[in-house]
């Protein structure tokens, strides 16, 4: 039917649903069926289809409107929730870093307004990106970030430095050298970034970087400041009584001798018995030897010889720890900045205490990596070899060896990719030394041409530069020990060490620094060749040391007086006459040791079959001002077996060569390589 006026509305039903009684509830119910009813017709009509398609795009609408704002409600919750994550700092790094007492930084305000702006915290939802991404990738690599960098936000051009920081404190000893390296070959960082890792390495990281030798000194924080002297002291009297403090136990005559003699004496004493000379030997004539020096100085001296002593004894080296002896010395160390005599006791005595591995944490965080990073760049050979022995003590990573007191590698000071395949040995003579010993022969022209630091036209020590470049497969070693030709000069007046005492201590250091494990070529000068044929047949009758001679390939004698010296004959003064030493007394021509000694050695050798080389001068040698002697004679330095060469040069500088290619340089690397050759190309 025609529907009634006003009967289409919603209000008409609603005054209807009224008026029949019905409350006002159940006329909206009757407007809700009403609604019904309208949409069953709509649905039901045959209205247009424009009118069908506008009702879908509504329902359309509110549908994608609803799980828009469903999702970004889910979305905004997380972000909250990442961002709370990502700015919360692990405490427990924050408090390991804070307990390491080897970093001492410049303090920086802590006022967050100055830090914590609109830009910071731009910046951070960036990095925060940007480590998504890096997770995304290690997640994908196998190698999910550790626990500290999944709770500490760090800058993106920092993640380098953090993950180079993580991987060289990995389990895997092949991953924590290579982050070493990568650290050591970086030299675009900024200046903080260097601190940062300076402050966050741990030793053995730090360590590895003072033995690479492209690394920045920036890596080395400064060493901790030094505690205050005590009230009306001095470094001389502190030293003493850290010496008075070692125990008295286990000590040689020599020791106790030097120890005795340094607390004895002070400075004033000094000063009025001795009227500014300072008896370097203890008993005899006062000589000029300290003549101008501060007689402190020289009891800082004898202080320094008699710790170097005790330190040799690990439980001394306890003491020397424990009474703040690391501390002391360093600051000598910096006092005598100028004096290398005082230095080099100094760093005898770290390298000492460096062979016992409980101490290296005290050593660390005393700041002697640092110094003796800085050590290992010096141009003084002698200063950077001192150097070098400390840190491969302290270097567990990549040194096996220990390398005792007197015993110095000339190559490879630093860590190195190049597989080593055979040691060469130097053993200097009466009054040599390590180094001073291979130095080339000066000349006026060397002189001159000094300043210009060109190593292949002089240099203070032909093994490490000539050699090891030529043979960079080599370790080269250079031997140290004391000699005197007179007791009135000895510095121990009690050690009168014969030839057979010094070959078995050498051969204990030796062997400890690993000699034995590779092919050697032993190269000496003088009495070093005695003590080198006197090695060998100790060697030969301890299993322990068979390996010595197993890998021994040859042998090269600069003058060494196989049947005597006329060295033991003459004298200087009369001082050497009346009182030679007993190393002189040994190289007398009617020595029994010496013919003993030869005989042994001939008969051992050419069983052995090894190759030998022997160098002797044929010009005399000036002693003093007025004495001209020929110390050894051709017919002396004939061993019996290899060649002979003689050289129109003296006794001391048979072992020196004029230039890289003089004739006895030249001739020497020839014979190096091919004693090796073998072992070289394998």
């Amino acid at each position: 039917r025609e529907p009634r006026k006003g009967e289409g509305s919603p209000d008409y039903w609603v005054r209807r649903a009224v008026g029949d009684g019905l409350s006002p509830r159940a006329g909206r119910m009757s407007l809700a069926a009403y609604c019904v009813i309208c949409c069953r017709r709509i649905g039901t009509s045959t209205s247009p289809l424009k009118s069908g398609t506008r009702w879908r795009d509504i329902r359309n609408i509110i549908k994608f409107t609803g799980s828009l704002i469903l999702g970004g409600s889910l979305f905004l919750t997380y972000e909250v929730l990442a961002l709370k994550k990502a700015v919360t700092l692990d405490t427990q790094v924050v408090e390991r870093e804070k307990m390491k007492s080897y970093i001492y930084v410049h303090t920086v305000s802590l006022d967050k307004g100055e830090n914590h702006g609109i830009a910071w915290q731009a910046r951070k939802e960036l990095h925060k990106a940007v480590r998504k991404v890096l997770a995304t990738s290690a997640k994908i690599l196998r190698n999910p970030f550790a626990d500290p960098f999944s709770t500490v936000d760090i800058e993106d051009h920092e993640c380098a430095v953090w993950l180079l920081l993580r991987k060289s404190k990995s389990d895997d000893k092949t991953t924590r050298l290579e982050a070493v390296q990568e650290m050591s070959e970086t030299h675009h960082w900024h200046d903080y970034q260097y601190r940062l890792i300076a402050q966050a390495c741990d030793p053995k990281t730090l360590i590895g970087l003072a033995r690479s030798k492209e690394s920045d000194l920036r890596f080395f924080l400064l060493p901790p400041p030094l505690p205050s002297l005590k009230e009306d002291s001095s470094t001389e009297e502190e030293l003493r009584q850290l010496l008075a403090s070692l125990p008295q136990t286990e000590l040689d005559e020599c020791i106790q001798y030097f120890t005795s003699l340094a607390l004895s004496e002070s400075s004033q004493s000094l000063a009025a018995q001795k009227g500014g000379l300072w008896c370097f030997g203890g008993n005899g004539l006062p000589y000029a030897e300290s003549f101008g020096e501060v007689p402190s100085a020289t009891v800082e001296m004898f202080c320094l010889e008699a710790i170097v002593k005790h330190s040799e004894i690990s439980t001394h080296c306890d003491k020397i720890e424990a009474n703040g002896g690391l501390q002391l010395l360093q600051r000598l160390y910096r006092l005598h900045k100028d004096c290398p005599k005082v230095q080099r006791n100094i760093m005898r005595i770290i390298g000492n205490m460096a062979l016992n591995e409980h101490l290296h944490s005290s050593i660390v965080r005393s700041g002697w990596v640092s110094i003796m990073a800085e050590a290992m760049k010096s141009d003084r050979i002698m200063e950077a070899s001192h150097a070098a022995r400390i840190l491969a003590n302290l270097d567990r990573e990549t040194v096996q060896e220990k390398y005792q007191d007197g015993v110095y590698v000339l190559h490879p000071q630093y860590r190195t990719s190049q597989p080593i395949k055979a040691d060469v040995l130097f053993i200097h003579g009466l009054m040599g030394a390590a180094f001073k010993t291979w130095r080339q022969q000066d000349s006026e022209q060397a002189v001159i041409e000094k300043p210009m630091e060109d190593e292949d036209r002089y240099t203070t020590c032909w093994p490490k530069t000539w050699l090891a470049k030529d043979c960079p497969a080599l370790r080269i070693i250079s031997v140290e020990y004391d000699t005197t030709l007179s007791d009135w000069r000895a510095r121990c007046p009690m050690e009168r060490k014969s030839i057979a005492f010094r070959s078995n201590e050498l051969l204990r250091k030796l062997r400890a620094a690993g000699v034995g494990d590779r092919p050697v070529v032993w190269i000496s000068h003088s009495m070093g060749g005695l003590l080198v044929k006197k090695m060998l047949l100790e060697a030969s009758k301890k299993p322990e040391m068979s390996a010595v001679i197993n890998n021994t390939r040859g042998i090269i004698f600069y003058s060494v007086p196989h049947h005597g010296s006329h060295l033991a004959e003459y004298s200087v003064n009369i001082r050497y006459l009346l009182f030679p030493s007993l190393e002189v007394k040994e190289l007398s021509k009617d020595s029994p040791a010496l013919k003993t000694l030869q005989d042994d050695f001939l008969e051992f050798a050419k069983d052995k079959n090894f190759q030998v080389l022997n160098f002797v001068e044929t010009l005399p040698t000036y002693i003093g001002s007025m004495i001209k002697l020929h110390v050894v004679p051709v017919e002396s330095a004939d061993l019996g077996i290899g060649d002979l060469i003689p050289v129109d040069v003296n006794h001391l500088n048979i072992c020196k060569p004029k230039k890289k290619d003089a004739f006895l340089y030249q001739r020497t690397l020839q014979f190096i390589r091919e004693t090796l050759a073998k072992d070289l190309e394998n």
